[in-house]
């Protein structure tokens, strides 16, 4: 039996909320437009980037979020080549996909992050080769959709009752629930318990200590074939 966790990315294995605000707000200053509060901003972490637009300026149109998200990704880039994206692992995040595979489970991503992006971020922590699967939004429909976490199923070669979504949004709690999988929101990242919750969340861990025993618990135990 093929046991699957499927990890978020911002909020759930890297805190990249500060870099994020700025990129955004340098994207909307850019444009004119009003910088959004970083309690907003943080609410759209995990969405592809023309949705996250959609949400943060729902009064323009679908031209000015490509363009929005257009600038939104040059800001990034450009932070990255001078050094200056801020993505530190969560505290406990190591020990926690260290105990994952030693008790047999295979380890994916799946985020709203581009292909390059995610390169960066896994490769600057020693951590690409960790992951069977690697699903970003250059290639899915953005959050909730099922898309990336069915991806990561087939991959692996996991079902969905044998698979486990861990990420700090509704959108990654509703992408789970939408592939048939078990949820668990990650209350460390920047979603609260309430949007967890109503995303699907089937149960919230409050430190990265706690997931492999609550993903184990609606799973069940490793079974040798």
């Amino acid at each position: 039996m093929t046991r699957l966790a499927v990890f978020d990315c911002d909020g759930t294995l890297v805190d990249s909320g500060h870099t994020i605000h700025f990129a955004l707000s340098e994207a909307f200053a850019r444009h004119d437009r009003a910088v959004p509060p970083q309690p907003e901003a943080k609410r759209v972490v995990g969405l592809s980037l023309n949705e996250a637009m959609a949400f943060l300026a729902p009064e323009a149109g679908a031209a000015e979020h490509a363009a929005l998200a257009a600038t939104y990704r040059d800001v990034f880039i450009g932070l990255r080549a001078r050094g200056q994206v801020e993505e530190p692992l969560f505290d406990g995040i190591l020990p926690l996909l260290d105990a994952f595979e030693a008790d047999g489970w295979l380890l994916a991503v799946a985020t709203g992050k581009s292909d390059r992006g995610l390169h960066h971020c896994l490769t600057g922590h020693e951590l690409h080769g960790r992951f069977v699967s690697l699903q970003t939004a250059d290639r899915h429909p953005s959050k909730p959709h099922p898309a990336m976490a069915l991806a990561a199923m087939q991959e692996a070669g996991a079902e969905a009752a044998q698979t486990v979504v861990i990420g700090d949004t509704g959108w990654d709690m509703g992408m789970a629930k939408n592939a048939g999988a078990k949820a668990i929101g990650a209350l460390w990242g920047y979603h609260d318990g309430a949007e967890l919750k109503l995303g699907g969340a089937d149960v919230l861990a409050r430190a990265p200590n706690e997931v492999l025993a609550l993903a184990t618990s609606l799973i069940g135990e490793r079974v040798d074939e």
